[in-house]
């Protein structure tokens, strides 16, 4: 680290004030990484400050009666080196200053708390206004709720509650699990907008009930609770409670607690729920209501308060786990520290942090923030858009505008005027330009290959399918799964007594039809001669179409190939009905691949051609070979699919409709493209019709920049609808 340097140019100012600490400011000590620490808070604004143990002793001269010169001369005759430079002590008393922790003679002490109550609402309409993906609007103060509430709780918080929690976790999803495949066929009913009603009502209650946890727990170990309001969760109301006087709690596991009880409280609502939604009839309201609760309290906590990245539940615990505080704000300084003295080369920077392990933890959080920032940004911008063109357009550009270009006019103003960088301040923009530059022609000049995916289906020209042609019992298998045979050869022997039985009936029948027949010619009566011919006639054409029945109890193989799909030994003993499946008989050279991509893929293939493009399969039987392929043909946009796990139902990505006559029908037109192996041998293995592939093109090099544009592009036209 860079030697700090001990006086500051803009000591003169402060050196005679005579500060003193605000009388009903609140010291509390913690342990942060074996460290300690203390945590300065004011109730009446619900600020908090955190000061090592040196800054603590200078902070407590703080009297009224010394100057800071005499205090800061004092602490540094105590800790030499370790003592706070001067410019160290100019921050930290604006901090306090700004913070109203901090009273000074500079100014009559009522202008100072409305000048400073000024500055904490602009610098708070400000905030409301960059994250108005997360506007907040305050309601009322909490305290008497939760004050009748925790002691009714206050048996229960504690770790044997705790323990209950988790086994009453584990039963209620012991008992819901068994109906999987019910619970995620029943997410189309919650979007459904008939549900969106009850939905809105459900998530509401059950968020309140989030925060009502945490403003128990925090209740419960000493905190208070002063705000409760709404959160507008991308324009979505969501309850919340302050419960940031946590912060000033010495245990971290309390801190951690309280922000874990909210989920705590909701994955109990959930787990009931669920109870309740197992329960309950089909098709009832009560069901309905449970599963929107269940849908909302276990889904929204997974994904949005349990997520580190997100400044929600899990970032707060994650934080007091790491014992890292602001580990946000401080991972951001921690970039900006290292861009500062490694790129700019910049002398006398403070890291936020002097510890190596904090360090490491700060930058990679710091990245994986910035990253994720982006990532919700463009889906949830999408998301709106998609349902609100106008309004999503709306609040695109404003949080663009707030979380990126707002950060780069503050860069470019600190270019402009920063006082750290007065001496090197032409360096440090030919720098800045210079990296603007490398990033700009890496990302907008240098091509990368392009590549784009697709899923498919391996499928046989010919229908491969062998059935049953007549009902029975599976007496033989004479083939198993893998051999080979030969058109004609049997594969499965069934046997029908009825069949049998009426065979005799019926031969019986036609040696009787002829005798008549007989007997009437040798007595000359023709007419009934002719009566009894007629009826042989007709017994004939039965026992022609029973004969052809009795052969097909045989059922042998469409054409030469392997026998796949289904065992015929597993048959054996069975029951078995006309026209049921019996196996698969396929020819490994008569074997290709679909592929389906949507609209608005569907320009490059025909555009480029399949000679200027490579194409790779990867079937789910053995993804880790990438099989060469190449492009057959290449259908026009339809909507019919060639294959039922295309579609939704089936655990593809494809939307059809909802009722059996359009099920295979995909809502958006598709393209369709068949591929073969490229250098296939004769007989080559390839899959098994039905089976899923992956498929990945490879398109002409094109810089990152024109690919990330053209798949935002392609995106939005499949989100938005004008």
């Amino acid at each position: 680290m860079a030697e700090r340097p001990t006086f500051s140019p803009f000591w003169h100012r402060v050196r005679a004030m005579k500060p003193r600490l605000r009388p009903h400011v609140q010291i509390t000590r913690q342990f942060y990484r074996g460290r300690r620490w203390h945590v300065v808070r004011d109730p009446s604004s619900n600020q908090f400050y955190r000061l090592n143990p040196i800054a603590h002793e200078f902070v407590g001269l703080f009297d009224g009666q010394r100057t800071i010169e005499e205090i800061w001369k004092i602490v540094l005759e105590r800790h030499g080196d370790a003592a706070p430079t001067q410019g160290e002590a100019i921050q930290l008393i604006t901090q306090l200053y700004n913070s109203n922790l901090l009273a000074a003679d500079v100014a009559p002490e009522t202008e100072q708390l409305l000048q400073r109550g000024r500055e904490r609402t602009k610098q708070k309409a400000t905030q409301q206004a960059i994250g108005i993906m997360y506007f907040k609007i305050r309601v009322f103060n909490p305290d008497k709720y939760l004050s009748w509430v925790e002691p009714l709780f206050r048996p229960v918080l504690n770790r044997w509650g705790f323990l209950a929690w988790l086994l009453f976790m584990i039963y209620c999803l012991g008992s819901v699990l068994p109906e999987w495949e019910t619970l995620a066929s029943g997410v189309d009913s919650v979007i459904a907008p008939a549900n969106w009603g009850w939905l809105i009502v459900v998530f509401i209650v059950t968020k309140g009930i989030h925060e009502t946890g945490h403003g128990v727990i925090c209740k419960r170990y000493g905190g208070q609770v002063p705000e409760f309001g709404f959160m507008l969760l991308v324009l979505f109301p969501a309850p919340y409670v302050d419960a940031s006087s946590a912060w000033a709690l010495p245990s971290k596991w309390k801190r951690m607690a309280v922000g874990a009880g909210g989920m705590i409280f909701e994955l109990a609502v959930a787990g009931a729920a669920a109870l309740v939604w197992k329960s309950s009839a089909d098709g009832s309201l009560v069901r309905q209501i449970a599963y929107n609760a269940m849908f909302t309290a276990s889904l929204s906590t997974i994904l949005f308060n349990a997520n580190p990245l997100m400044r929600f539940d899990g970032y707060f615990i994650l934080s007091d786990l790491l014992e890292v505080p602001n580990l946000m704000q401080r991972s951001m300084k921690m970039l900006q520290y290292l861009w500062k003295v490694h790129v700019y080369r910049l002398k006398n920077e403070t890291p936020p942090t002097s510890s190596r392990s904090e360090a490491t933890i700060l930058v990679l959080y710091g990245i994986g923030a910035m990253c994720y920032r982006v990532f919700l940004f463009v889906s949830i911008t999408l998301a709106v858009m998609g349902r609100l063109f106008a309004l999503g357009l709306v609040l695109a550009i404003w949080t663009a505008g707030m979380w990126f270009v707002l950060p780069i006019g503050k860069f470019v103003h600190w270019l402009a005027t920063g006082n750290n960088i007065a001496d090197c301040r032409a360096r440090v923009i030919a720098i800045s330009l210079a990296s603007f530059a490398i990033g700009g022609g890496f990302l907008g000049m240098i091509p990368f290959p392009d590549h784009r995916r697709a899923s498919g289906v391996v499928e046989s020209v010919e229908d491969p399918g062998v059935f049953f042609g007549t009902a029975g019992f599976v007496e033989t298998a004479h083939v198993r799964i893998g051999d080979v045979v030969r058109e004609g050869d049997p594969l499965v022997t069934c046997s029908n007594d009825q069949m049998v039985s009426r065979l005799a009936q019926l031969n019986a029948k036609i040696s009787e039809a002829r005798a008549v027949e007989q007997r009437a010619l040798g007595n000359d009566r023709q007419a009934e001669a002719q009566i009894a011919r007629e009826s042989l006639h007709a017994l004939d054409e039965q026992l022609v179409y029973l004969q052809e029945r009795l052969e097909k109890l045989v059922v042998r193989a469409p054409r030469d190939g392997t026998v796949v799909g289904q065992d015929p030994e597993l048959l054996v003993g069975r029951y078995v009905e006309q026209g049921s499946a019996a196996c698969q008989v396929i020819d490994p050279d008569d074997l290709r691949i679909v592929a389906l991509l949507d609209q608005r893929e569907a320009a490059w293939p025909t555009a480029l051609g399949s000679k200027n493009f490579k194409s790779e399969v990867r079937l789910l039987s053995r993804v880790q070979d990438a099989l060469p392929a190449e492009i057959v043909s290449i259908q026009p946009l339809g909507r019919e699919l060639p294959h039922a796990s295309f579609s939704a139902q089936g655990g593809g990505q494809v939307e059809t409709g909802q009722d059996e006559q359009s099920s295979m029908l995909a809502k958006d037109p598709q393209l369709k493209m068949y591929l073969r192996l490229s250098d296939a041998g004769e007989g080559e293995w390839l899959g098994l019709p039905g089976e899923r592939a992956k498929l990945r093109f490879t398109l002409p090099d094109k810089p990152l920049l024109v690919q990330w544009l053209d798949r935002l592009h392609k995106l939005v036209q499949g989100k938005v609808n004008i």
